[in-house]
């Protein structure tokens, strides 16, 4: 658990109390700061990004975020990542905020900076600068609110904006990593204690890495070097709402876009139910009623 929550943690009594905070009527707060965040900005962001990445740049709208992959020229999967259309500034350059995975930001970061002094795009890390905590539950809401203010009710499911904490400029995405409502605020390193302390006050409580990892499984999320990784083509990992069919080309492409139109994957990430209480082994072989390999957990 972060430093954030050290003098925190023991509200947080056990795991099942957290589980039930996000799943039930209350608001669990996450810390998903080792998460990768880089600013991508320039006149030129949306058609190198395009180039780049799986999801159409050009109607992704001010205030809004989408999700998208970057893949290899043979299509399989360097990372996922969200990419959120930060508000424009006026005579400025539009800006974006890549999200990702701890164990993709470098592969990002290094995929993304190559190009920067093509032309006008910029790539600033700002991982280590900030912290990005998320409010999940049917409470996170009235948490966020309440600390944010009323504006935070209008953003829209795939909404993110920008307002203001104690002067402090707070960016806030509207955004579940649970199958829950939820919003995740990403504030810069020294106020985020500040804005933790704020949100656990309103009732929010603090959620350990563990009890994290079982509500992300529930949800279907998929993480990087467990779940999927650089041996799998993109339309592998059920990221579907990450690709685009219809944007101009871009590396990988071709192998995706054949995959869809001229066959079909070999295997997919998929949820699996167990009867009863065993624990399912991570790599465990799975076996068809006629005993074939079928998959692997």
């Amino acid at each position: 658990m972060s430093e954030i929550f050290l003098k925190t943690n023991t509200l947080a009594k056990d795991q099942l109390e957290q589980y039930q905070a996000v799943r039930d009527n209350g608001a669990g707060l996450i810390d998903l700061s080792s998460r990768g965040r880089i600013i991508v900005a320039g006149s030129e962001a949306v058609m190198f990004l395009n180039g780049l990445i799986t999801n159409d740049m050009k109607t992704l709208l001010e205030g809004q975020w989408m999700r998208a992959a970057f893949p290899n020229a043979q299509g399989r999967l360097i990372a996922a990542v969200r990419v959120i259309r930060l508000p424009d500034e006026p005579g400025e350059s539009p800006r974006f905020l890549l999200d990702t995975e701890a164990a993709t930001h470098k592969a990002v970061l290094k995929t993304t900076e190559r190009f920067s002094l093509a032309g006008d795009f910029r790539v600033t890390d700002v991982t280590a600068e900030t912290k990005m905590l998320s409010v999940q539950g049917k409470r996170s809401l009235a948490a966020v609110r309440a600390v944010l203010g009323d504006p935070i009710s209008e953003l829209r499911r795939d909404g993110a904006g920008v307002t203001r904490w104690n002067d402090i400029e707070v960016t806030v995405i509207r955004a579940s990593h649970t199958a829950e409502d939820g919003f995740d605020v990403v504030v810069d390193l020294g106020h985020a204690e500040g804005i933790a302390n704020e949100l656990i006050n309103t009732g929010a409580l603090p959620v350990a890495d563990e009890t994290f990892e079982t509500l992300r499984i529930e949800a279907g999320v998929a993480r990087f070097g467990t779940d999927m990784d650089e041996t799998n083509v993109v339309t592998e990992t059920n990221l579907d709402d990450a690709v685009s069919f219809t944007k101009g080309c871009y590396i990988g492409q071709e192998i995706i876009a054949r995959i869809k139109y001229r066959g079909h994957v070999a295997k997919k990430l998929t949820g699996l139910l167990f009867e009863g209480s065993k624990m399912a082994e991570p790599a465990a072989v799975i076996k068809s009623g006629e005993g074939k390999d079928i998959g692997r957990i």
